[in-house]
């Protein structure tokens, strides 16, 4: 089967300078860009349930732009100064440079991890053990996380501040792809949502991060592309990789 539409489960990139159009281009290609789940804010009244007080912590953790968007948004709504004190602590380069948008960017309290995963983000954490941490997480996280934290002594408490929903297919919305694309668990549990008698049959299916690697197999998909790893560190390489090697076979 010769791949020639694929949908990616994110929004369309602002940028025309993403590899994706790249991809479009070099391949002649049909990418949709429909994400499988949305994401919605959690008012200060229901934050407050949850008896986290924001500034009683000196560092906060990321481990995505919807988490800085919302904390900032909070903090807006419940009137909070941050102090200049405060540090941060991302999963990636590029979720630390993020906070630009809302903060001046000081190296010296800004901090990240080399891998984009949240293993490598926790030694640079445990270096600074005195900092009272506080992670930014939706309504749908991994326990794993926090209990890594805890095994690595690191002082932390969780916030959710936003939700994270389906984002259904309308009953007439084609879904003919032959390769779908995957950042989250969430984003599986959307596709049977919606779904719930999909077979996969020869459509490619592509991940990023071991915990949706892992929700693919517990949904009894078949992985065919699983993002990082030590050839293809992004999402797009591995798939300039995968299609290249299918078109030369549809040739032959």
């Amino acid at each position: 089967m010769k791949i020639k539409k694929i949908l990616v489960s994110q929004p369309k990139p602002s940028s025309e300078k993403s590899p994706y159009f790249d991809i479009i281009d070099k391949y002649n290609v049909k990418i949709d860009f429909r994400p499988f789940i949305k994401v919605e804010p959690i008012c200060a009244k229901e934050f407050r349930q949850q008896k986290i007080s924001i500034l009683d912590h000196t560092a906060i953790v990321f481990n995505a732009r919807h988490g800085i968007d919302h904390f900032f948004r909070l903090c807006e709504e419940m009137r909070l100064n941050v102090p200049e004190s405060m540090k941060y602590f991302c999963v990636s380069e590029s979720i630390a440079l993020y906070l630009q948008k809302y903060i001046q960017y000081r190296k010296r309290k800004v901090f990240y991890g080399p891998s984009g995963k949240m293993p490598d983000l926790v030694p640079i954490m445990a270096k600074h053990n005195s900092e009272k941490y506080l992670i930014v997480v939706s309504d749908v996280h991994q326990q794993e996380m926090m209990d890594m934290f805890h095994q690595h002594n690191i002082n932390i408490d969780r916030a959710v501040m936003y939700r994270t929903v389906s984002n259904d297919f309308k009953k007439d919305e084609p879904f003919d792809y032959d390769m779908l694309v995957f950042f989250s668990p969430s984003g599986i549990a959307s596709l049977l949502k919606n779904f719930p008698d999909y077979e996969q049959g020869e459509t490619v299916i592509a991940c990023l991060g071991a915990a949706t690697a892992q929700a693919v197999r517990n949904a009894n998909l078949r992985l065919d592309i699983e993002v990082p790893s030590p050839q293809y560190p992004s999402m797009t390489m591995a798939l300039d990789a995968y299609i290249k090697e299918n078109h030369k076979k549809a040739r032959k």
